[in-house]
Parts: C-alpha cells; structure tokens; sequence
C-alpha cells in the first residue's frame, strides 16, 4: 500500500491526457456484442501470493468464459509505478481494456476522461450494487454513482504483540480504543534493561500519511473541502485542523518519552519493526496480517489485533477503506472489448471468487457473501485476527468522512502530510505549525490541478 512516488506535475498529466487520449469513452454495451472471442489485457500492481490469486481469478473465468473472453494479466509495478504507465498509454492511444489503479488515484481516473463509468454498465445488466460492502463501495462512488468496481480493499487495525502485555499485567484483550489510552499503555509496555537501554517500545508505526487520513476520519472529519471533493473539485485538504494537529503532537510526545520509536515513513520499516517483536502495539493495513502472524510464530508471540484507535472518546466517525479498484477504459477500445472487461470485474466480485481472493491475499472481501463460503469460514476458524477488520467495516454505516477525499493531487497530500507529522516528531515545529504550513504548501498543485480540468 506504501504510495513510493508521487504523481508529480498533475495538471500536466491530466492536460497529457485529454490531448493523447481524444474520442469519447462511449457507454457500455449490451451482452450481445459478444459473438466472437475477445482478448484483453489487464493491467495490475499485484506481486507474490497476490499475483498468483489473480492468476487464480483469471484461470477461474477462463474455466466458465474462456470460449467467449480471454484475460491477460500484465504486471506493471507498483500502484504509482502502473499510473506512470497509464499516461503514456494514453498519450499513445494504446490503453489497456481494464486496469487497477489505487484508492487515491480515483479522481485522476474520473478527470481522465478516458473511463467508462461502471454504474452505465449496473445499468444495462440491471446489476445490483447490494452485495457491495456499502463502506467500500462509498469510496469509489460520487453522487451516489459508483465509478469503479472495488477489487483488493484493505482496512487499519491495531496490532498487539499479546505476550508483551501479558508480561505487563495488562489484558491483551482490552485493547486502548483512544490515542490517549495508547499513550498510556505505551508507558507501561516500554522495557528498558539495566543500562536504560530501550529493548522494547510500547508503540512503534512508520510515519504513513494513511494511518492520519484514517485517524481523522475516525474523528468524522473531513480531510479536504467540498464534501471531501465528492461536491465538486475540492480546494485545500484540512489535515491542519485541529484534530490534525493533535495526531502530531501525540505522536512527538510519544517519541520524546521514549515511549515509542521514530520509524520514518517507510512502510516495510514499520513492519519490521512489528514483526521482530520490538514494538508492543502497532498501526497497519489488514494486508499485512497474514504476515505478522507468520513472522510472530518465528519470533515467539502471538498477534492479536483491535479495532484502530480513535483520536478521543468522543470521535464518532469510522475508518477508511485503502486498496485499490477496476476501471474500464473507454476510449479507443471496441464494445466487445469493454463488455469483456466487465464480464470479468463483474465475476470478480461474485462471492465464490471474492472469498478465494480473501483467503489467498489478506484483503477483506468486497462482498461479504464470501464470508459464508465454506473455504472463508475455515480460513477464519484458522486466523481469527482477521474477524477484526470485518466487524470494523459492519460497525458503522458510510459518511462523507469514511468515504475519503478524492482529489487529484492527493498522492502529494499524502506525502505533505507525512512531512508535517516528520516535523512535529522531531521537534522542528509544534504540530499546529507543522501541519499548517504542510496543507498550505499543496495549495498551488491543487490549484493547477484543478484549473486543467475544468
């Protein structure tokens, strides 16, 4: 999920764009325009285990619509890594059919141009959205109008090392639910050895921009104007709010107690971390589960994972959804090409192949029928952690916090926001400052953003 690079120059890639790209996305066709057999390809982010769970998809559909419509899988690289891509395929005309793009990357899509939006194709079919996880599904929907098919979602979570709050007296099973109660428990959990030496800390998570965006929304907090951007194109992000500036200073205080370590922001450190035992507690996306609990067993304990944290106890709000979603690409490609691309995001989200998505990626499943299939709930009976990020996404119903904020430039709001809280670990700034001069600093990337799509 760690977003490497940023979509740097967004007013020129949409401008790129609407130029390379020309012709109309069209509507989507009926079943009937296909007759003879098509071949797409699929553009993905997926490595690993992930990788061979698509090859899995594919070969499933192949299996039931192989004499109609043939998939190929193509890896790109990473999430940013495969938008790189994707503007020069449209710069040159050659897009492909369909393509997974991550969460931040939906208002691009939508600016594009290039997409056919897959509420035109639940029209034609008469698809029914019921069976789509509503708070995934929120994501990826403006004015009530879903643009993509959700694919690979993920949720937060706090992880808990249970032997080290055994060893402290306190009850792995109640977990802190609020950023003070973490500060709290992380005193407790903190082991020094006779020298004052740190050997483990009570908190420890990389400097992540998604884990503040999901933090906020807890608080019901809207992380940038205009209704998150689904209101039109939003302004100025507002992490520098009050709320924001509270996640900073919480997280310095931390880090000046020793209470807890100064990661950096790289994800694969802040798992490192986790996973080596170093930490007690720890914030992180539900993809990595599977392999904390692995690597717990080699490093002897076990990992128990709590709802995340909310910013007080009187925060209301829920968290985000991360991952990322299928979009079907319109322009310059046949009807047959974008009927066959829907056949198969459609029969992704069925709950038999949703539920073998969840089990062999991590992922929660888009369609919670695939809780029921019988290979979920034997994979549930084996890794109850994961019932935590189910019951998270049922807790509480959509709201324009938890949908997210969908703006163009939001890969590098992601990355300011890290910058802010860097500053406020460190001490360089007190976190208001820290987190008002991060926001300021988009506002001339929004605005060329914006004035290129308009």
């Amino acid at each position: 999920m760690r977003r490497l690079a940023l979509l740097a120059g967004a007013a020129l890639l949409i401008t790129s764009c609407g130029s390379g790209g020309g012709g109309d996305a069209g509507g989507a066709p009926a079943a009937g325009v296909l007759k003879d057999k098509v071949t797409i390809e699929f553009w993905h982010s997926m490595k690993g285990a992930n990788a061979e769970a698509i090859n899995q998809l594919v070969a499933d559909f192949h299996a039931k619509f192989g004499s109609k419509v043939q998939i190929k899988p193509v890896f790109q690289g990473n999430y940013d890594e495969t938008v790189a891509k994707y503007k020069a395929a449209v710069q040159q005309e050659n897009t492909p059919a369909l393509i997974q793009i991550y969460d931040i990357g939906t208002r691009f899509m939508i600016d594009s141009k290039q997409v056919v939006p897959m509420y035109k194709f639940f029209d034609v079919d008469k698809y029914s959205t019921a069976d789509i996880e509503p708070n995934i599904a929120s994501y990826y929907s403006v004015d009530g109008k879903m643009w993509s098919m959700p694919f690979n979602s993920s949720t937060p979570l706090l992880y808990i090392n249970k032997e080290a709050f055994e060893k402290a007296g306190m009850d792995p099973n109640k977990p802190p639910k609020t950023l003070d109660e973490i500060t709290k428990y992380a005193e407790k959990l903190t082991v020094k050895d006779a020298s004052g030496t740190v050997k483990q800390y009570g908190f420890g998570s990389a400097t992540y921009g998604w884990l503040l965006e999901q933090l906020l929304a807890t608080d019901g907090q809207e992380y940038c104007d205009k209704g998150n951007g689904r209101q039109g194109l939003a302004t100025k992000v507002q992490f520098d709010s009050a709320s924001g500036a509270k996640v900073a200073d919480w997280w310095h205080n931390l880090v000046s107690k020793g209470w807890a370590v100064n990661v950096g922001r790289k994800t694969d450190d802040g798992q490192a971390i986790f996973k080596s035992g170093t930490v007690a507690m720890h914030l992180e996306s539900t993809s990595a589960l599977r392999g904390y609990v692995d690597a717990a067993k080699q490093n002897g304990f076990t990992v128990v994972t709590a709802p995340y944290p909310k910013l007080s106890d009187g925060s209301k709000g829920g968290p985000i959804i991360g991952g990322a979603s299928l979009w079907i690409n319109g322009v310059g490609h046949s009807d047959e090409e974008k009927r066959a691309a829907w056949e198969f995001a459609k029969f992704s989200a069925t709950p038999e192949e949703q539920a073998k998505w969840h089990v062999g990626t991590g992922y929660v499943a888009v369609n919670p029928k695939a809780y029921d299939q019988e290979v979920a709930r034997t994979w549930a009976a084996q890794f109850p952690q994961f019932a935590t990020a189910v019951d998270q996404l049922h807790s509480l119903p959509p709201s324009t916090a938890s949908a997210g904020c969908i703006l163009g430039v939001m890969p590098q709001a992601r990355q300011a926001s890290e910058e802010g809280l860097e500053q406020s670990i460190l001490g360089s700034k007190p976190g208001a400052q820290a987190m008002k001069d991060a926001a300021a600093s988009l506002s001339r990337a929004i605005e060329q953003y914006n004035q290129s799509v308009k």
